[in-house]
This record gives structure tokens, C-alpha cells and sequence, in this order.
């Protein structure tokens, strides 16, 4: 099975590094796909958007992410985010609190929708 270098990181840490077969991220251009091989490529992240990655045994790894940009190679795949957390790291009561918030910023909403569309792809799965 064909497998390529992935690594996800944020501004103050990095979440995950290691070999996967696939990776989905939202960009602002729409959701991509990325398997090994791949042209290559450099995008931007979706504001309030996830990244999912699924590593050479199968498992999935879902992560909220916020702005920043990815590079694509035929064997890696770099993922530069402003913010970003785990699925399972998210508030997801404090995140849906700040959606229905009528006075949060437009930014702050974005990010929140993306958490919350973190953990509703990680339980789909």
C-alpha cells in the first residue's frame, strides 16, 4: 500500500506527524483529497474548516483547523494552521454556545462551526 509523510501543525504545537494513506482538508477553494502520488500543490485553509487524515492502519484522525495553508509533494502532505485541535480536545457545549452567540465575531464563529464539524466527522466514522 502506497503511503506518504503527513504532518499537521499549528502555531503553538504540532498534533500529528507520521505516515498515512489519505488526507481531506476543507480549502478555500472547496475540499480536497490527497493520496500518495499526488501532483503537487500549495493551498490555503478553509477559516473554520478540518483536516482528516487517515493513517497507514486505517485510523482516522480529525482535527478543527483555523486559516494557514498546506503543501503537497507526491510523498508529503504539510499542513500549516493558524489554530488547530484535535476532535476529541474539542468543547463542543462551548462551541455551540459561541454559534448561537449573536454578538461573537464573524472569525469566532467560523471556528466554531469548524469544531463542531470536527466532532461531527470523528463520530462518523
Amino acid at each position: 500500500m502506497a503511503d506518504m509523510s503527513v504532518d499537521l501543525v499549528a502555531v503553538e504545537r504540532r498534533l500529528w506527524s507520521g505516515r498515512a494513506s489519505f488526507v481531506s482538508a476543507q480549502t478555500s477553494e472547496g475540499q480536497i483529497g490527497i493520496m500518495p502520488g499526488h501532483e503537487p500543490l500549495l493551498g490555503q485553509l478553509a477559516e473554520g474548516g478540518t483536516v482528516t487524515i487517515v493513517d497507514t492502519e486505517g485510523r482516522r484522525v480529525v482535527a478543527a483547523v483555523h486559516g494557514g495553508f498546506f503543501s503537497v509533494t507526491a510523498d508529503t502532505v504539510r499542513i500549516l494552521a493558524e489554530t488547530a485541535e484535535f476532535s476529541s480536545e474539542v468543547d463542543v457545549d462551548a462551541a455551540r454556545k459561541v454559534l448561537s452567540d449573536g454578538a461573537a465575531t464573524p472569525e469566532d464563529q467560523l471556528a466554531a462551526r469548524g469544531r463542531v464539524l470536527a466532532v461531527e466527522r470523528a463520530a462518523s466514522s
